[in-house]
């Protein structure tokens, strides 16, 4: 069965253009990931994780600013934390600044996270998952997610127990990423764990976990009746990813697109954590964007040691003089002027 990947579907009142939904990822989801992701045809894409007790503090380690643009919208901001009432304040305030969605992170297996009581701990704990759910879902009208892991342990089927749970007490979608805490990223999903979470709940279920294809988005919705997929790792550095999963075969880009986006990402970048910030930040995208035998591997290792961000540009236009012109091409696309601000720290955890 040939799922439509563009077919428009909903959480609560939420309306999502496409099956594909771009993950949360600490250190990557900035606003100029998700911008892109959105371009390239994620449906729904969202924020990295924000420390719950960030917010509520005011953290000055929390450097930055979550910034939305409308561009980016339907937008979910990931929240994560223990305690219900902190959580249900940190909720306030993102709905306030106007995401489409409050998520909440029962999945992440770091050991920053996990040691104070959340991500991925919080699904040996259901009694105390389940009032963090409540206190947000009480706290917004906006609709409130949540993305766990399988559980704790491998083999693990704390997810079966725990998801239905979470949906009785105000959970508008799940997304299970079928790996154990203890697994991290090895292995493989197993999306049957996937199959049975949505012949349990009644709201959609996001499949997330080794989608890197068409082909196996295609298997999995089809074989788990998951109301989308999730998309991480396979994007970083690589929008054209999510262009083939929704469109199928697709050209490689051409280096000259390859080093337009790059600049661009870069670009807005800078323009959100600045200068200082972004210089180091960057320095992971270079080799995943120039990756996938785009560029020799000595180029990607030469933009690393450059100590501006001027300098790397000016290298890149080098290789690829064509590039500026695409360039120019994609930011007349942009909307201009429009985006809003948002006095929102953003994740310590994943350092972007």
């Amino acid at each position: 069965m040939q799922v439509n990947l563009h077919e428009t579907w909903h959480i609560r009142t939420v309306e999502i253009p496409s099956r594909l939904v771009l993950a949360p990822m600490a250190g990557v989801s900035v606003q100029a990931f998700r911008r892109q992701g959105r371009r390239f045809g994620a449906g729904l894409v969202c924020s990295e994780m924000v420390s719950c007790a960030g917010l509520q503090h005011g953290n000055e380690r929390t450097l930055g600013y979550l910034r939305i643009a409308s561009d980016e919208r339907p937008l979910a901001v990931q929240i994560f934390g223990s305690d219900p009432a902190v959580m249900a304040e940190a909720a306030r305030m993102v709905e306030d600044a106007g995401a489409d969605i409050v998520d909440i992170n029962f999945g992440c297996p770091v050991r920053k996270v996990t040691k104070t009581g959340a991500g991925a701990t919080l699904l040996d704990d259901p009694d105390r998952a389940c009032a963090v759910v409540r206190a947000v879902a009480s706290a917004v009208s906006v609709p409130v997610t949540v993305k766990l892991r399988r559980g704790l342990e491998n083999g693990s089927r704390a997810c079966l127990t725990v998801g239905p749970r979470l949906v009785e007490v105000g959970a508008a979608s799940l997304t299970l990423h079928p790996r154990s805490a203890k697994q991290m990223y090895t292995g493989t999903a197993d999306h049957s764990l996937t199959a049975e979470l949505v012949s349990l709940v009644d709201v959609p279920v996001v499949a997330s976990g080794d989608i890197v294809s068409r082909a196996q988005a295609q298997a999995v919705l089809a074989t788990t009746r998951a109301a989308a997929v999730m998309v991480g790792r396979a994007a970083q550095g690589n929008p054209w990813a999510l262009r083939e999963i929704l469109e199928g075969d697709h050209p490689e880009p051409s280096r000259e697109e390859v080093v337009a986006e790059l600049i661009l990402f870069m670009r807005e970048t800078v323009r959100e954590l600045g200068e200082h910030r972004a210089t180091g930040f960057l320095k992971k995208f270079y080799g995943w964007y120039l990756g996938h035998e785009r560029f020799p591997r000595a180029f990607k290792a030469e933009l690393t040691q450059l100590p501006t961000i001027a300098e790397v540009e000016s290298r890149l236009l080098a290789a690829a003089p064509g590039a500026r012109f695409v360039l120019a091409r994609l930011e007349e696309t942009l909307p201009q002027g429009d985006e809003v601000l948002l006095d929102l720290p953003i994740s310590i955890y994943g350092g972007g």
